[in-house]
């Protein structure tokens, strides 16, 4: 999947982070931003951790999040429910929260007033972040195919992925988390059968 560009109108195309030094270059350059750097690491962290879409990320409310281990939601694209498990990222939500204003709603929320910061500006701030580390392939789908890649090379569980993604086929589950056959072939070749 490639995220558009809205500047250019171009296309990007967006990659899975696959190794732990580059998550962490990412949200260091994430916390760069003395005002928002707290925010925009949690988001980051919270789309790496979820495999949520980043709609449904920016739309989050303190209410959900605040002290649970997991909520439901129903995705905005499927309209499916599903199951969202926070234990990864408890920590940092919490102490995220303590830093909003009493009564915030938004987890995320816009400092134009009413509301939630926007996906538009959700892919600012990562694209942003992906600059300073020289990396021109980061986009907000980044952090679900992070999610999709750390998922399937802990678990080598297709099935369950796919499930969590609602695609309709292993093969574009694979696709979009970047296992290509080539690294099908090269993990093939690297094991001894006899």
């Amino acid at each position: 999947m490639a995220n558009k560009n809205p500047k250019e109108g171009t296309l990007i195309d967006v990659q899975p982070l696959k190794d732990k030094k580059d998550i962490n270059n990412l949200i260091e350059a994430l916390g760069m931003t003395k005002e928002f750097g707290l925010r925009n690491q949690l988001l980051f962290k919270l789309g790496i951790s979820t495999g949520l879409r980043c709609g449904d990320l920016v739309a989050l409310t303190v209410e959900q999040v605040k002290h649970k281990t997991n909520f439901k939601i129903r995705e905005g694209k499927t309209k499916k429910e599903r199951t969202v498990y926070l234990n990864n990222v408890m920590a940092e939500i919490s102490e995220y929260i303590d830093t909003l204003p009493q009564g915030t709603v938004y987890l995320f929320p816009s400092r134009k007033g009413e509301g939630h910061i926007s996906t538009t500006q959700a892919y600012r701030i990562i694209t942003s972040a992906g600059d300073m580390i020289d990396r021109n392939d980061i986009g907000t789908h980044t952090m679900r195919k992070t999610f999709g890649y750390t998922y399937y090379q802990a678990t080598k569980d297709v099935a369950t992925l796919m499930e969590i993604f609602n695609h309709s086929s292993q093969k574009t589950t694979l696709r979009y988390i970047g296992i290509t056959e080539e690294s099908i072939e090269n993990s093939i070749k690297s094991i001894s059968f006899f």
